[in-house]
């Protein structure tokens, strides 16, 4: 049962995401025992340690684990080909059935002129274009389906030079008079056209299928202009299908082979850096690790750290390196690239959502095992984010509302150290404002709960939180003059969804990163 594994693997349990992943079991002395895959690694991982088994392999195995380490993926099938990936990398000890290299098929675009499109099981570099490999043959021929009732194109292998279709060495065929292919054989679609195609044809593959519906759109409005109602409807029967039919995957190209991908992420006092290592168009690598800063050293310096050491942990000889940004110290006789769309960029977005993964359960380890710590990293990171010389250890929120301009009331929420306190929270019924007057309305709540909080000699917020922008903020603060509280608390408004933050006697906003553990605790105030 888990209450009998060590301390490291009961949090573990408690803290694995509800989420595709592959997950990596070790012994003691480090050494990998298992590879698996799961719909949900919590539940997955979870089942290994609440119940007996009756193989006995098995049971030898789980009594051996004293570490889970987990990659966490974007859907099931990216899980069962990483987990493939891996198997053939490492061969654990406990895993059977190994499938060789061409386990799964890829979709290829050949480098020919007016490229057919194919499935192989056979990557083969002669400059065809290949995308894969997918887990699933059925999803495959789905969208080979798809794209074939959007775009004809040919399934022949002849030879279509320039000089062969100028020589009138072809004839049409069946394909072309079932409407399945559009005869280029023949001069009776140009290469141009063929070509635009299977532009398109890539975009699909590769998840862009909102960039192609915008495309067909303005070939339909264009039709449609020009009084071509029945091409403009071709077009509208095509954009209805690729709207049925949304293809989006983490499918690696390989064309990127043999590529190290590292982001980053830090607060005040620890950094966390995840590796990704891909090879022939695969995922075979993934790894995070965290740093504790010494001397508040820049990310800059924490990246270039983390790369030398995972690159030699992990003897990488690869030739680019994709980072989120370019650091002025590098590698001889390496590449290094910040991708701004494309593949490479999805590569680095993947390894982005692997770190914040891992630091999210970082974070709920700390909490389950220290919550004084966590709430003191909480406090410090909201202090240094709002400017504050407290930490916003009682904080208090405010929001008006009415009904079509009456029955005008408010509300007030209270968070201590963080979490709600709903004993504290109150409502106020407004007595003196008439008419949907909302800063009047904030003016006479906040003098209402400041004077009680004065003449009762209640504990005063550090912080005051405003719903809304400048107006109801200067509203606030002619209250808190009036009671002689300016500059003994912290008071911002927040607007336009939650996003924009205001100071007093500042017309700019502060944006908070949309990721910031300080805008996250605000939005749910």
């Amino acid at each position: 049962m888990l209450s009998d594994f060590p301390e490291n693997i009961q949090t573990t349990i408690r803290v694995i995401p509800d989420a595709p992943g592959v997950y990596q079991y070790y012994d003691a002395e480090k050494k990998l025992l298992y590879i698996g895959k799961a719909k949900s690694l919590k539940k997955r991982v979870s089942s290994y340690f609440n119940k007996e088994h009756d193989n006995n392999r098995l049971r030898i195995m789980v009594s051996k684990i004293r570490d889970i380490q987990y990659i966490v993926v974007k859907t099931e099938l990216d899980a069962l080909l990483l987990e493939n990936n891996l198997i053939k990398k490492h061969q654990p000890r406990y895993n059977i059935n190994l499938r060789d290299d061409k386990t799964y098929p890829w979709i290829c675009i050949k480098n020919e002129a007016f490229p057919s499109m194919f499935a192989t099981r056979q990557v083969v570099k002669d400059g065809s274009i290949y995308f894969g490999p997918y887990a699933s043959i059925q999803v495959m021929r789905t969208m080979m389906d798809m794209i074939r009732q959007l775009y004809p194109l040919r399934t022949c292998k002849l030879v279509l030079s320039k000089e062969n279709i100028e020589k009138q060495k072809f004839s049409k065929c069946l394909e072309y008079d079932i409407g399945r292919c559009k005869a280029p054989c023949i001069k009776l679609q140009t290469e141009e056209d063929y070509n635009e195609n299977i532009q398109q044809v890539k975009n699909i593959i590769k998840g862009n299928s909102n960039e192609v519906i915008r495309y067909l759109n303005n070939k339909m409005l264009a039709a449609a202009a020009n009084l071509e109602y029945e091409i403009a409807e071709t077009y509208k029967r095509k954009i209805d299908i690729l709207e049925r039919y949304q293809a989006k995957s983490t499918i690696v190209n390989p064309a990127i082979t043999d590529v190290d991908v590292f982001s980053i992420a830090a607060d005040e006092k620890t950094a966390y850096v995840n590796f990704l290592k891909v090879h022939n168009g695969s995922i075979i690598q993934g790894h995070t690790i965290e740093l504790k800063k010494r001397l508040d050293e820049s990310n800059e310096e924490l990246l270039v750290f983390a790369i030398n050491e995972l690159r030699t942990r992990f003897e990488s000889k690869a030739k680019e390196i994709i980072l989120p940004f370019m650091p002025e110290e590098k590698w001889d006789k390496v590449e290094y690239i910040v991708p701004q769309r494309g593949d490479k960029k999805n590569l680095l977005e993947l390894s982005e959502r692997n770190l914040y993964a891992y630091m999210k359960d970082r974070q709920k380890q700390i909490e389950l095992v220290d919550p004084e710590r966590h709430t003191k990293r909480v406090l410090q990171t909201m202090m240094k984010d709002l400017r504050m010389t407290v930490e916003p250890k009682l904080i208090e929120c405010f929001d008006n509302s009415n009904i079509q301009g009456t029955n005008a009331v408010s509300a007030m929420t209270v968070f201590r150290n963080g979490k709600p306190s709903k004993k504290e929270y109150r409502h106020f019924n407004v007595k003196t404002v008439i008419g949907p007057d909302d800063f009047a309305t904030m003016e006479e709540v906040i003098f209402r709960r400041y004077s009680r909080v004065i003449n009762d000699g209640l504990e005063l917020a550090d912080l005051i939180v405003i719903d809304g922008g400048k107006g109801q903020l200067h509203a606030a603060l002619n209250s808190l003059k009036k009671l002689d509280l300016i500059g003994k608390v912290t008071v911002i408004g927040i607007a336009k969804k939650l996003e924009e933050i205001y100071f007093p006697n500042d017309s700019i906003p502060l944006y908070l990163d949309k990721r910031s553990e300080s805008l996250r605790i605000i939005q749910y105030i």
